[in-house]
């Protein structure tokens, strides 16, 4: 095994306890030593006794049952006022984990089913895993949600890309600098793969060790050996009906972490492929209308479901390694929360309330998140650093989840095939098992305001040597007339999926070349899999 993935440098900026992740009441703040002189004005706040996060610091976006919330709200009413710097519910950017604040490529989501109660396996027409135990058919529709991300022009995601990491951005930040690495809108869905874990039956009250230990093993089983790999991914632990995951019932509805949460009940959990993002997702049906049953449609069954499971996603991908990404750190009763913390539970057809939102496979109940640009929590928002407008931070369909190459001009022999996926259900497959010559894909774009990069994934199967057979990538300038090689002459077999940047410059136009080059030789024909360029 490899060490631990434990909070290193960024740990040692605590002062005094971990910091509480609440939705509507107060915590003990984590605030890095930058960040707390940008907000000296802001007092030390005290933790709220009723919050779920109280005394287990590791349930970052704790979302608290509809009861508990009350109380929460009521203890935080009569507290005194704290004095903001910024507005009190202005997040800040807590300086990174393991160099990691926030998901800024494209999301990769797999679904973990965990445990034999989920009974029998099946497969309905559109392609989703079933269970016979899963009474409410929340499987099917976990599914759809996440294949419905960034489609159907659904801008609920879209909040997403005001955040932003990398090292153009200090902690304490209340904004994004234009050169930093925004979350791109996540065009396409971002659902990755989903495993039916029966290997044994699901413990009865699964600790938080227990949660990331099946996150771990599941980075595994999917193939996420690496650090890179996982840098993008997100590993949603759904527990079968009748179970009590960390004891959520009747206290909060679901909770997410990374594996090296050192306050992780029975510890951090070791893990030879990097830091492992994920969620406890518990079957929080079983809790009815104080999970949110009901709260937006009737019956409503799924509601909460899909609203926590939305609402667990939106702060990952904001505050990826908690609390290295944006947080609450004003000492206001906000304080210690991130972007849907502090929009939860908010009335359907009230400002910031939750409501239904349309993607491309179907209606699904959502809650608001936090928005530090309008200040306000939005259910709906423009595409602003991380997007490129109607391209939603990538090329035309570049995430070639249309299952086409829809959008590009192509030469020589080209597909887009599930056998060229990097993340999703498609890639863009470039040559053939067959021999052949040069091919390629191409697309002219205009970088959008507030972009700084083009990056894209790539796995190239080349058996002959570089003298003969090759990947390569262009990205040309047509503005300033100049030519940038961002992928020199590569012929490798069995490295496995390699991403590459360039940079960018806002307004200009430039043309990207993904080609392969094959002699057309008997035996050894080469070529490559592009998948996942996006602008930001």
């Amino acid at each position: 095994m490899g060490r631990p993935h434990i909070r290193g440098a960024a740990r040692a900026t605590l002062t005094g306890l971990a910091s509480l992740s609440l939705v509507t009441g107060v915590a003990l703040a984590f605030v890095p030593q930058a960040a707390a002189a940008t907000q000296a004005t802001a007092h030390t706040a005290s933790p709220n006794p009723y919050s779920p996060a109280y005394q287990h610091p590791y349930r970052h976006g704790v979302v608290p049952t509809l009861q508990q919330n009350a109380k929460m709200k009521s203890w935080a009413a009569n507290q005194p006022a704290a004095t903001t710097a910024t507005g009190p519910e202005t997040l800040s950017y807590g300086g990174g984990v393991d160099g990691i604040g926030v998901q800024s490529g494209h999301s990769k989501v797999y679904l973990v089913f965990y445990g034999s109660q989920w009974g029998t396996q099946s497969t309905n027409s559109n392609g989703d895993a079933t269970f016979s135990g899963d009474p409410d058919g929340a499987a099917p529709v976990t599914q759809e949600m996440f294949k419905g991300i960034g489609t159907g022009n659904e801008l609920w995601s879209a909040d997403l890309t005001q955040w932003c990491d990398g090292p153009n951005v200090s902690a304490g930040a209340t904004s994004c600098p234009s050169n930093a690495n925004f979350i791109p809108y996540q065009s396409g869905g971002v659902l990755s793969g989903v495993w039916y874990d029966n290997s044994a039956a699901s413990p009865s009250a699964a600790t938080g060790h227990q949660l990331g230990a099946e996150a771990v093993k599941a980075a595994g089983h999917f193939g996420n050996t690496t650090a890179a790999s996982n840098r993008d991914a997100y590993y949603v632990i759904l527990s079968p009906h009748n179970t009590n995951p960390d004891n959520y019932q009747g206290q909060y509805c679901a909770w997410h972490d990374y594996n090296g949460d050192s306050t992780l009940t029975g510890g951090p959990v070791s893990s030879s492929y990097g830091d492992i993002a994920f969620s406890n997702q518990p079957y929080n049906m079983d809790s009815g209308s104080g999970c949110g049953v009901g709260f937006v449609n009737s019956p409503g069954t799924l509601d909460g479901w899909t609203m926590t499971l939305g609402h667990e996603w939106h702060e990952m991908m904001s505050d990826q390694n908690p609390a290295g990404g944006w947080t609450n750190q004003t000492g206001s009763s906000y304080n210690g929360q991130e972007n849907s913390d502090e929009c939860a539970w908010i009335s359907p057809g009230s400002t910031g309330g939750a409501a239904n939102v349309a993607m491309g496979t179907g209606t699904f109940a959502e809650q608001a998140s936090w928005s530090n640009d309008t200040n306000n929590c939005a259910i709906s928002h423009a595409i602003v650093g991380g997007g490129g407008g109607g391209t939603g931070g990538t090329l035309t369909n570049g995430t070639f989840e249309t299952g086409s190459l829809s959008g590009w001009t192509t030469s020589g022999t080209t597909s887009a095939n599930t056998s060229a996926a990097h993340s999703g259900s498609y890639g863009a497959m470039v040559g053939s098992t067959n021999p052949t010559n040069t091919s390629s894909v191409s697309q002219s774009f205009t970088a959008p305001s507030g972009s700084s990069r083009v990056s894209f994934w790539y796995n190239v199967t080349c058996p002959d040597t570089v003298s003969y057979d090759w990947a390569t990538a262009t990205l040309q300038d047509t503005t300033a007339g100049t030519t940038t090689t961002l992928l020199g002459k590569t012929c490798t077999q069995g490295a496995g999926w390699k991403q590459v940047s360039g940079t960018v410059t806002a307004g200009h136009t430039y043309t990207l070349t993904l080609t392969n080059k094959d002699d057309n030789y008997a035996g050894d024909a080469t070529y490559t899999y592009y998948d996942d360029v996006t602008v930001s």
